[in-house]
């Protein structure tokens, strides 16, 4: 047996793909000795963090052997204190695991001292092999043994032929599924055939991926030859100039003669049989395609021409950055800036790499904020003093592009007026069916036969395609009931701004309506029909773009107020907001103030302020209008009812409770007089009925009323309308809180799935089905579950809708009592008080929300023994609703119940007995013998009567709430045993929608 394979072992080389020669070269070193070695590429972005990273290494079969240099420490975008930490985590863990050999001189995390790197930087061939051989603690009396498998060239040996290759960039940035592309495509073409072509936009990177692939492979190619191919002159020329590198005769013969010896000194491999040639800048396929080289080489093109798809070459594309990359990329341009900032620069420059490379260039050494800069650049986009540029690519990025640009304008009219159309919708997709919708009416003159005739428009979207102006994509959406893909032209942002700025205003004007006229035209026409909303959710997007929100003609202010509606259907209540507010100063200035349709715009605008928690604007807006129809219409008409009914719903928000229920219950009759029972209006005015009575605690009337509007709904509608869903969950919720556990529950799970189905998991009613499925699987008894639920509603409203969204308050109120009881005391203590915080903001003190969470708070400072604090917030809560709702209100019961307790465990337990039995009596009166309410106070008033030596009364109310517990919930139910033990129950604030 040889003596390498007495001591083969295994190694695992992590390198970043920069340094892969380096690694390709370490690997085939390590195997001529007779080891097995695993190439791993380093991309921590890709594990949750660094030390997961290291540690998924660390659990290969084999040491770890890292390839150290600057690329490696910045493939993502982690600190040094991160990377410290990370290293000492894992080298502790996996003691001698590790070893490094270092390709810089360069300062790295100090923690690499215990990795014991050896350097590599600078040495030849010899001296690398045998200083890796030593790190490693093998023998290196074999340094420079082969075994007559060709194996790649030692990274600093050049090629043999190295032909004006571009400067490597030190800052080229991630790139590394496109080069993996780049690298597959090359190795699985036939043989004589590898030709690939990156396609791109201008400024996308198409050449710097080029340059880092001829780089990252240099060792195993011995002939790398650049050639710009823009023109078919300097083509000739360049390529020529590879005879003499050949071994060909200097001079000998034409141009001709020397380019036919060079493609067959290629082709025979002959005197190099690797090469790598790279036409950079080819967008004229017939200049190229009779100079490709063939034989054992490879060959790269880079194009903004699609056509190159026809001549035989394997296209890759060479998209825009992905985020990762382009805060990374940013933030090695311009290293003062924060992560933020780079998001922000990223996402106003759709990741376009010429732009972040020329706009991070400026920023890296200029003092403003990437806002301010924004604007800067805004104003100034075709100049070149709010760029950096580069010897690498010397033109603004704006120019760059509008030289292609002018390329379509003076070669391809049909193209550019197609272009000029599309940027009348947003930057971004657009649905070519909106495009082929054109009425033939509403189409400037210039157009008319473009559009009419399909060949024509196909060859100029083929051409607009072809030279990478605009992309087509598939999308996933669904677009008619039965589903499938739609095609959209994708346009980047950068290239809109500039086709739409040299447009003249006439011509502008022109296009501006015949697109509004397409979006109007394709409005579906029912924003309350949620089958519908993907068709809507495509036209949301163009509407300033082709000037809707400003438009005087009536059918395009009609499509906007459709549009308006389905945002707030669908929970998009701040796109709605900011739309309605824009078009509210321009319909006013242009309509006046009491146009109809200024006033069915302000219904619209009062909806979106009142869900996002503006209450006091939309009260004002609201009762403006309520009052003005009264007065001139009376309160019997249909308008004036809409009114009324608009601005009641703003009285239950701010907890005028009564007040809202004598005016939606005037509405409600009202609706039902002029339009009959079954009427959608009149349904949803005793929908609101409904709502009202909830808050004010007569929940059984509440359930019946919403129970009514359930099943006409259902038969007027549709059981899926959103409007039916919506009364579902109020028939959950009315089943809930008069004890009916089990009822809502089976109730609001079938509920749940129907809202997701229809609706989507995030949206808004989604939400609150789930919500209230977890706070009927608490009262149940599902502990576990009810948290589960709670938490998850808790994160995705947070995520979706943000903290201080009304419906996340509400949730993360529900989720904090529950975590007092079942979870974690701290954390249900930091929720409550930002609970307090938000409703005490957007409510005010004196609302019924912020006392009740003042209250829940207090249960939290009692669960933690703060007594004293406890019983304050308690006995506050107490006055404040008593204050707010009066004495007999279920909230004022239930706040009464707490602060009995809180008086009793801070021995004022005489008057903790006063409260217990007169909230006993009235919650009797208020819910009924039965109600869980009613006996948590008799099970609370029975503890009081023990503090006081009472015990044959105590016992009394004891065995007479223990046996209607075991009754109505069930003798194992979790508030039946809490009971049985002795375990003073409280009551627990609950938010109502």
């Amino acid at each position: 047996m040889t003596h390498s394979a007495v001591h083969a072992q295994r190694f695992v080389i992590s390198f970043a793909g920069f340094n892969r020669p380096w690694a390709v070269w370490i690997a085939h070193r390590l195997e001529e000795h007779g080891h097995r070695v695993t190439l791993e590429r380093w991309d921590p972005q890709r594990s949750p963090g660094l030390t997961e990273a290291l540690d998924d290494l660390a659990r290969a079969a084999g040491r770890v052997l890292l390839v150290l240099s600057e690329r490696y420490f910045s493939a993502g975008t982690h600190t040094e204190e991160e990377w410290n930490t990370a290293l000492r985590t894992v080298t502790e863990a996996h003691p001698d695991r590790f070893a490094a050999v270092c390709l810089t001189d360069a300062p790295l995390p100090t923690a690499v001292a215990a990795l014991e790197k050896t350097d590599l930087w600078g040495l030849d061939s010899y001296e690398a092999e045998y200083r890796v051989l030593r790190r490693l603690e093998l023998p290196t009396d074999r340094v420079g043994a082969e075994t007559g498998r060709r194996g790649p060239r030692f990274p600093n040996d050049p090629p043999e032929i190295w032909g004006r290759v571009p400067r490597r960039n030190p800052r080229f940035t991630g790139r590394n599924d496109v080069i993996g592309r780049l690298r597959a495509a090359l190795a699985d073409a036939p043989a004589g055939a590898s030709i690939v072509t990156l396609l791109g936009l201008s400024g996308v990177g198409k050449t710097q991926v080029a340059t880092e692939y001829a780089y990252r492979f240099a060792s195993e190619y011995d002939v790398v030859w650049w050639v710009p191919a823009e023109d078919r002159p300097t083509l000739r020329e360049r390529l020529a100039d590879l005879a003499p590198a050949l071994g060909l005769p200097r001079g000998a013969g034409s141009y001709g003669e020397q380019i036919r010896g060079v493609l067959e000194a290629l082709r025979r491999g002959n005197p190099y049989h690797r090469w790598l040639l790279v036409f950079d800048g080819c967008d004229s396929p017939d200049d190229l395609t009779d100079l490709l080289p063939a034989g054992s080489g490879d060959v790269i093109i880079t194009s903004r021409n699609r056509e190159w798809a026809s001549r035989h070459t394997h296209l890759v594309e060479v998209p825009l950055y992905a985020r990762p990359e382009s805060i990374t990329f940013i933030r090695r341009r311009a290293l003062r800036l924060t992560g933020e900032e780079a998001d922000q620069l990223a996402e106003a420059l759709e990741d376009y790499p010429l732009a972040l490379d020329q706009t991070a260039g400026w920023l890296a050494d200029s003092p403003l904020t990437v806002g301010d800069y924004l604007q800067l650049l805004r104003r100034r986009l075709d100049s070149r003093e709010a760029v950096t540029v580069s010897d690498d690519y010397p033109l603004p990025f704006p120019t760059a592009l509008a030289i292609l640009l002018n390329n379509v304008r003076e070669n391809y009219p049909d193209a550019l007026a197609l272009l000029r159309l599309f940027v009348f919708f947003a930057p971004g997709r657009v649905p070519l069916r909106l495009l082929r919708e054109f009425p033939a009416d509403d189409v400037p003159e210039q157009l008319a036969g473009l559009i009419n005739d399909q060949v024509r428009w196909n060859a100029a979207l083929n051409k607009l395609v072809q030279f990478s102006v605009v992309r087509l994509e598939y999308s996933d959406l669904a677009v008619e009931e039965g589903g499938g893909g739609t095609e959209t032209v994708q346009l980047h942002r950068m290239v809109h701004g500039i086709v739409r700025e040299n447009l003249s205003e006439e011509e502008a004007d022109q296009l501006a309506r015949a697109v509004r006229q397409v979006l109007a035209a394709a409005d579906p026409g029912r924003p309350t029909d949620s089958r519908l909303w993907p068709r809507y959710a495509e036209l949301i997007p163009h509407l300033e773009s082709a000037g809707v929100l400003t438009s005087s003609n009536p059918r395009i202010q009609n499509f906007l107020l459709h549009c308006l509606r389905y945002l707030i259907l669908a929970g998009e209540y701040r796109t709605c907001l900011r739309l309605a507010e824009e078009t509210d100063d321009a319909w006013r200035d242009m309509l006046g103030e009491h146009h109809d349709q200024v006033r069915e715009l302000s219904y619209h605008y009062g909806s979106a302020l009142r869900m996002l928690g503006h209450f006091r604007r939309a009260e004002v807006l609201s009762k403006t209008i309520a009052d003005r129809l009264t007065a001139e219409r009376g309160d019997r008409d249909l308008e004036t009812l809409r009114a009324i009914s608009t601005y009641s719903a703003v009285l239950l928000n701010t907890a005028r409770f009564e007040q809202a229920r004598t005016l939606l219950e005037h509405c409600f009759a009202g609706y039902r007089e002029l339009l009959g029972e079954d009427d959608s209006m009149t349904l949803n005015a005793e929908n609101n009925v409904a709502v009202v009575l909830r808050l004010l605690g007569r929940y059984q009337e509440s359930y019946e009323a919403d129970l009514d509007t359930l099943r006409r709904r259902e038969r007027v509608l549709r059981v899926r309308h959103i409007a039916t869903l919506s009364s579902g969950i109020g028939c959950a919720m009315g089943l809930r809180l008069m004890g009916r556990y089990r009822e809502a529950l089976a109730r609001q799970e079938q509920g749940l799935k129907l809202n997701a189905t229809v609706l989507g998991e995030n949206h808004p009613q989604t939400l609150r089905a789930e919500h209230n499925l977890g706070m009927c699987l608490r009262r149940s008894g599902d502990i576990a579950g009810a948290g589960a639920r709670l938490r998850s509603v808790l994160e995705r409203s947070t995520r979706v809708h943000g903290a201080t969204f009304p419906w996340t308050l509400m949730v993360a109120s529900d989720y904090a009592t529950y975590l007092r009881e079942y979870g974690d005391i701290d954390e249900a203590r930091r929720i409550s008080e930002e609970v307090v915080r938000g409703y005490q903001t957007q409510l005010g003190l004196a609302h019924p929300y912020s006392i009740g969470t003042v209250g829940n708070l207090g249960l939290v400072l009692r669960a933690q023994g703060e007594r004293q604090a406890a019983l304050s917030l308690c006995e506050q809560a107490l006055v404040g609703m008593r204050g707010a709702l009066g004495d007999r209100h279920p909230w004022t019961l239930g706040c009464a119940v707490n602060a009995a307790g809180c008086r009793n465990i801070t021995d004022r337990y005489a008057d903790a007995l006063d409260l217990g039995r007169d909230t006993l009596r009235t919650t009797e009166q208020v819910l009924g013998g039965d109600h869980p309410m009613t006996l948590t106070a008799q099970i609370a008033l029975a503890a009081d009567l023990r503090s006081m030596g009472r015990m044959e009364e105590a016992q009394k109310h004891e065995d007479a709430g223990l046996k209607s517990l075991a009754r109505t919930l069930g003798p194992q139910h979790v508030h039946t045993v809490s009971a049985r033990q002795r375990m003073r129950p409280y009551w627990d604030f609950e938010p109502q929608p």
